[in-house]
């Protein structure tokens, strides 16, 4: 019979190199005949689906504003439990809740160098208060010079902050590069960071300090 034939055409697909693929019992249940393309996996699928991986988080802020975004909603405690939890986590120097500019052992290790030594950064929260006082001061009683000679001991103490600053800087750079011979330490940006550690108060230093003051650091 002639449907059982192979026509001309199709002998000369099957001379010119073509496949025939025989139809089996899964493609009669609807599936395809293979086009020669490997099946993607089903997680490379998925984020093919969902687009490109956002960056990491640049600040703490921003961590907290998308693990709301992510998570489940939670019960106003359960949120006080966890912010509370990752609070003392960063404090303790956790380096998966430190904020970017506080993370590595070398700003672990100049943290270090840094609580040991009792300096006079730690009283630039108190001259700013004593200086927002006497401000207050020759408001209510104009007749003493109060805020001439407050002002005139503030900046003497600010220019002696800022060469202690500059020297503890170049302190924990020396020890750091030394400690750490391997890692880029630029001195300007330790510098800034050694003054914004010292000048606070001990108590309110994120993360708290690992060392007492007087205490020897591991060179």
């Amino acid at each position: 019979m002639r449907f059982l034939r192979r026509n001309s055409a199709d002998d000369a697909a099957t001379e010119d190199g073509a496949v025939d693929v025989a139809p089996t019992a899964e493609m009669a249940k609807g599936q395809t005949a293979p086009k020669g393309k490997v099946t993607p996996k089903r997680r490379d699928a998925e984020a093919h689906r969902r687009g490109p991986v956002p960056p990491p988080p640049r600040t703490q802020r921003e961590a907290m504003k998308r693990n709301r975004e992510l998570r489940p909603k939670m019960t106003r405690e359960e949120r006080n439990t966890e912010q509370r939890e990752r609070r003392e986590r960063m404090m303790s120097g956790d380096e998966r809740y430190l904020m970017p500019k506080d993370r590595g052992p070398v700003k672990a290790y100049v943290r270090d160098v840094i609580d040991s030594r009792r300096n006079l950064m730690g009283l630039f929260m108190p001259l700013a208060i004593l200086v927002l006082a006497s401000y207050f001061l020759q408001i209510a009683v104009p007749t003493l010079p109060v805020q001439e000679y407050v002002m005139l001991a503030c900046l003497v103490f600010l220019l002696a902050m800022v060469v202690e600053a500059i020297m503890l800087g170049r302190l924990a750079t020396r020890l750091a590069r030394a400690k750490f011979p391997k890692e880029s330490i630029g001195a300007a940006s330790l510098i800034w960071y050694t003054f914004t550690r010292a000048s606070q108060v001990r108590k309110l230093r994120v993360p708290r300090p690992r060392v007492r003051p007087g205490e020897a650091v591991e060179a």
